[in-house]
């Protein structure tokens, strides 16, 4: 396992009280080549429901491709959305399936459903863990975690959520490497699944000291 490829990046996410925020910056590296500066790494699944990416880039499309093709399946058989926890399992499945030849990839998915929002965190061979506040992967982890423990607050109103989510990132970016040219932010309420604008982002990051 290449663990710089594996782990060369930084996302977050955030349980709020009326929803959740996934939040990633938009580097890509090859070791300590920049591969590229604008690369996609939240994706959407399902109509409430997204899913963050680290790791082997060929890896994480195709499993977001397949899901949001299962997602789309079973709301055409159900006539009803998948659950975040049903999604889950089955990437999990898939991903234990696969062990002897693991899809190289650290997974957050998340959104909000009939039970209310929710975040769970996937490792490359299937492993779950529900995710009951802020969760961070990747390389600058270690400097989000640092801010998301500090400010982070149960049940925290959703904007404020995504302001959070940007100042943790904002921080990695400052000394992960690994980590930097730009910040993505979704918000999923009920009401829908909103990208936030880079504007409002920009706006955020120069009040930040």
């Amino acid at each position: 396992m290449d663990n710089t490829e594996y782990k060369g990046t930084t996302t977050i996410g955030l349980v709020c009280d009326t929803g959740v925020v996934f939040a990633t910056e938009r580097r890509a590296t090859m070791g300590h080549f920049i591969a590229s500066k604008d690369a996609k790494k939240v994706y959407q699944i399902d109509d409430l429901i997204a899913m963050t990416t680290a790791g082997s880039v060929g890896d994480a499309q195709r499993l977001v491709k397949w899901m949001q093709v299962e997602a789309k399946l079973y709301k055409m058989r159900r006539e009803e959305p998948m659950t975040v926890k049903g999604i889950v399992s089955l990437l999990a499945n898939i991903l234990s399936g696969n062990r002897y030849y693991p899809y190289f990839v650290q997974l957050l998915v998340g959104g909000v459903d009939k039970n209310g929002p929710g975040i769970y965190s996937l490792d490359a061979v299937g492993g779950i863990i529900e995710e009951k506040k802020a969760v961070s992967t990747g390389s600058g982890s270690p400097m989000a975690y640092g801010v998301l423990e500090d400010r982070y607050v149960d049940g925290m109103p959703i904007d404020e959520g995504v302001e959070l989510a940007v100042r943790a990132l904002h921080n990695a970016m400052k000394r992960d490497s690994a980590s930097g040219d730009g910040i993505n932010v979704v918000k999923i309420t009920s009401d829908g699944y909103i990208q936030i604008d880079d504007a409002e982002i920009k706006k955020m990051r120069d009040t930040f000291t």
